[in-house]
């Protein structure tokens, strides 16, 4: 049986050829790890700010000159738009599991390209998450190019058609307001349109100046490979920084120490996902070491389940840990050194480039 993933990029072949009126398409098959490679060298990869943001499915190019932001290298070929493919909804995925693809086109909109992320609706039934119309809009809204959340193939060719008729921004519009519109329903329907709710039953704290989400990530989340956190902790952390493109973003782990902390950024310096999460732009991981006036019972008990499954008492440690913590922090009474995390953010050992680890 053919895979999903085969299944997609054929029907991107099948659907809208390999060239359309000039834009030409790179696609690879599936079993090719080509698509790795940086879309300077040949593949399907963007970077940007000494980042390496996840390999797309496939991309559509002119044969122009074009300065890639992230190497400053000229190649003969411009790239207008890329796509990251999933079969997420077909396979039954309704949860936070369409997050994890979604920095996957973005690199290609911090380049200033147009990403889309392209997740075919199963057929008599949408249930594709809301959020991503919000996170694709204010996206948009704060990078270099445009960011669309897709699920008809047919409306790839009509922008592509856009393109050559010179009224692509008209398109882009349309699309961006259908998609905020979306997601002022979701918002409307889901939390009364309030921030304020939305805030309460999604382990988020909004302050003046900054955002705060917590979660029960501990370090052997990301040390033990049978768990894929990374992947959820990534999605979670740009649902985040978009629906709040403004403001600037303390992902709070107390489960984890400055310890942990400094553990992981020396042993997972390849790490795809551990870079994201460290050195996105306005994201700051924060851990119990960062807090101010914790109580001494607080911390104890996260302690006490910082290596432990959240399962049985120590479900119950957690809950009344961070109901707590929770309660402290709106009401300012525990608070986040930032002081703190600027100066271990700023030293030399988490200021290397990583463009030779691509």
């Amino acid at each position: 049986m053919a895979s999903s993933d085969y299944l997609l990029k054929q029907e991107i072949i099948d659907e809208l050829g390999h060239e359309y009126d000039g834009i030409k398409l790179r696609i690879f098959p599936e079993t090719s790890d080509e698509d790795q490679k940086l879309f300077s060298n040949g593949g399907l990869t963007f970077g940007y700010n000494d980042l390496k943001y996840g390999s797309c499915d496939a991309c559509w190019y002119v044969e122009e000159e074009w300065k890639c932001p992230y190497t400053e290298d000229k190649i003969s070929k411009r790239p207008i738009i890329a796509v990251e493919a999933t079969d997420a909804l077909n396979r039954g995925s309704t949860g936070n599991a369409q997050y994890q693809r979604f920095h996957h086109a973005l690199g290609a909109v911090k380049n200033g390209l147009i990403g889309i992320y392209y997740l075919p609706e199963k057929e008599g039934q949408d249930n594709l998450r809301s959020e991503l119309y919000g996170m694709g809009a204010n996206a948009s809204s704060i990078e270099n190019g445009f960011y669309l959340i897709n699920q008809d193939i047919k409306e790839i060719k009509k922008l592509l058609k856009s393109i050559k008729d010179d009224c692509s921004e008209k398109f882009i519009g349309k699309k961006l307001d259908s998609m905020n519109e979306k997601f002022t329903k979701w918002l409307k329907e889901e939390y009364e349109g309030s921030w304020d709710t939305f805030a309460k039953k999604r382990s988020t704290i909004i302050k003046d100046d900054y955002i705060i989400k917590y979660s029960a990530r501990n370090k052997r989340n990301f040390t033990d490979s049978s768990q894929r956190a990374g992947h959820i902790a990534v999605g979670e952390m740009y649902l985040t920084k978009y629906f709040f493109p403004d403001q600037k973003f303390y992902y709070l782990w107390p489960r984890m120490t400055k310890e942990d902390l400094v553990y992981l950024d020396e042993n997972k310096k390849n790490d795809k996902e551990w870079n994201l999460l460290r050195r996105e732009e306005n994201v700051n991981i924060t851990t119990i070491d960062d807090l101010r006036n914790v109580p001494q019972d607080i911390s104890t008990k996260f302690m006490d389940v910082k290596s432990k499954p959240l399962k049985g008492d120590a479900l119950k440690k957690w809950y009344s840990a961070k109901n707590k913590m929770e309660e402290l922090l709106r009401n300012n009474e525990i608070y986040i050194d930032q002081d703190s995390i600027i100066e271990y953010n700023n030293k030399e050992t988490n200021k290397q480039k990583r463009l030779n680890n691509f």
